[in-house]
């Protein structure tokens, strides 16, 4: 498919938002970041900036924008429909959590557990917008959906770690450990999702679709069509193999290997500045890891419209 620019700005702001709301609430609820306004105004702006961007992105890939507001009507059929009413609704208690954090010094347990719900929750309807695509064989696996929330919990505990900084030594430290840990889980589940689409069987074939598998190997008599169209620029992009293959040794390489190193040199650094640094080195890689794992999330998705335009398998 075609990697649209406000879906990967989107799926990767919003992804890292969500992981670092998410993130924070359960500091506050384990005590682990107390409720001094610096670090709530660093960290709980941050993400409501990261998810309100997220959702900002996501408009440009509106045709009728006037429009958008039906996109939560859905709501009992459509994961995308849940997705929106589940960050709307997220927005509430993580705005009252800032508020209460920065302005009384006190994160309530309940708001904190609710926005720590809300954005797991968005992000789970977010995984399964896709995986609940049986046209899309790639992307309908069971493990699309924790693609997604492990790579949310990576990215927020990298940036929570560099928001915590010097001025929330002992969360730092716990941060730090927490992005050592999520980076390996969430790119190993990421690595058994590549795996495991490009094991797969083909789910249709072009003599299955047509019902001619049994006279032998069926072609096309004639294109469908004799010019470009719609359907052939968004579904029918392509990525060469070899060039899918270094794509993701990149994202591997930005998304964990650099990050990894990087946090375990700031959790010994021997100046918190310097451990700064370092961090936000960190935090650089690990988006743009993620952002490269998006453009091939989307480019080696293959529509099952495909066997209509000439393609043997999808």
């Amino acid at each position: 498919m075609q990697p649209a620019p406000s879906l990967l700005l989107f799926s990767t702001l919003s992804g890292a938002g969500y992981g670092l709301l998410f993130v924070l609430a359960l500091a506050a609820l384990l005590g682990i970041v107390p409720p001094a306004p610096l670090p709530g105004l660093l960290g709980l702006g941050t993400a409501l900036a990261l998810v309100t961007a997220g959702l900002l992105a996501s408009l440009g890939h509106l045709r009728r924008k006037e429009r958008a507001w039906r996109a939560i009507s859905q709501w009992r059929s459509s994961w995308l429909s849940r997705e929106g009413v589940a960050a709307l609704l997220t927005f509430l208690p993580a705005s009252l959590l800032a508020l209460f954090w920065v302005l009384a010094g006190r994160a309530p347990w309940p708001l904190a557990l609710l926005a720590a719900a809300g954005a797991a929750a968005t992000v789970v309807c977010t995984g399964m917008i896709y995986q609940s695509l049986p046209p899309i064989p790639r992307w309908h696996q069971s493990t699309t959906t924790p693609v997604y929330l492990c790579l949310a919990l990576a990215t927020g505990s990298v940036l929570a770690a560099l928001l915590a900084g010097p001025w929330v030594e002992p969360a730092t430290r716990a941060f730090h450990l927490l992005a050592l840990l999520a980076l390996p889980l969430a790119w190993a589940v990421k690595w058994w999702w590549w795996r495991s689409g490009d094991s797969a069987a083909p789910s249709a074939t072009i003599g299955s679709a047509t019902g001619l598998a049994g006279f032998g190997k069926v072609r096309l008599l004639e294109p469908p069509h004799t010019s470009s169209n719609y359907l052939m620029k968004e579904m029918g992009f392509r990525v060469a193999r070899k060039h899918a293959a270094k794509l993701r040794q990149i994202a591997l390489v930005l998304g964990l290997a650099v990050p990894w190193l990087l946090i375990l040199a700031a959790a010994w650094a021997p100046s918190p500045w310097f451990a700064v640094l370092l961090t936000a080195l960190a935090a650089a890689a690990t988006l743009t890891g993620t952002l490269v794992e998006r453009w091939l999330f989307f480019a080696e998705a293959k529509h099952t419209m495909s066997l209509y335009y000439g393609e043997q398998a999808a």
